[in-house]
């Protein structure tokens, strides 16, 4: 079981990962999604998915979550999940990708948003409330505070789990997430945290 300590490290992480939609519009925060080329203590040097290179510090009393492989069988009725979404064409919504939280992080960022991994692509927050599987994949009804939302999971979807993460996951080769970045005066990016694929994972964000 995880001690009181280590569940709030990874409550913090993975709440800016998969709720940094709710800082504020004044903070204009960055994200970044890369892989890390270069390591100088605390400074990743990062090659973004779009080309272009970044330079990233993490915060000194920064923290590090990692994100590993996990299985639509780990997603049990009630288990409380982040999913990636994109609208069909009948008005359905399709996974992109499924995020499991621990037990510690429910209720983390709850609620419906646009998210901007895809064009169109949504961030849902919540509690699975009935699974229904079906020839093409898994339907998770997805129950939050201000409504409920029916999304399949297909069996190309990404799905991980968060656990907690070490600086020494940040090395040359591994894909991070950066959620919430802020930019400094000499152009580089402060981050409170990362997020990091272990295994060579890219995390799915």
């Amino acid at each position: 079981m995880l001690g009181v300590m280590t569940r709030r490290a990874l409550a913090a992480g993975v709440m800016l990962a998969c709720a940094a939609a709710t800082a504020s519009a004044q903070e204009a925060p960055v994200r970044v999604r890369g892989t890390i080329e270069h390591v100088d203590g605390q400074t990743l040097m990062v090659k973004a998915r779009d080309g272009k290179d970044v330079t990233v510090k993490l915060a000194d009393n920064g923290g590090v979550v990692a994100v590993v492989k996990a299985a639509l069988a780990d997603i049990k009725p009630n288990s409380f999940v982040g999913v990636t979404a994109l609208p069909e064409t009948d008005g359905s919504w399709r996974a992109v990708e499924v995020h499991i939280f621990p037990e510690a992080m429910r209720g983390t960022g709850e609620g419906d948003r646009a998210w901007d991994l895809q064009p169109k692509s949504t961030m849902t927050n919540a509690a699975v409330a009935e699974t229904v599987k079906e020839v093409d994949g898994q339907t998770l009804t997805l129950k939050y505070k201000d409504g409920e939302k029916k999304i399949t999971v297909p069996a190309d979807a990404a799905i991980v789990a968060f656990e907690p993460g070490d600086k020494a996951d940040l090395k040359t080769g591994a894909k991070i997430f950066v959620p919430a970045a802020t930019r400094q005066p000499d152009g580089s990016l402060q981050a409170p945290r990362i997020v990091v694929g272990k295994d060579g994972l890219t995390p799915p964000m």
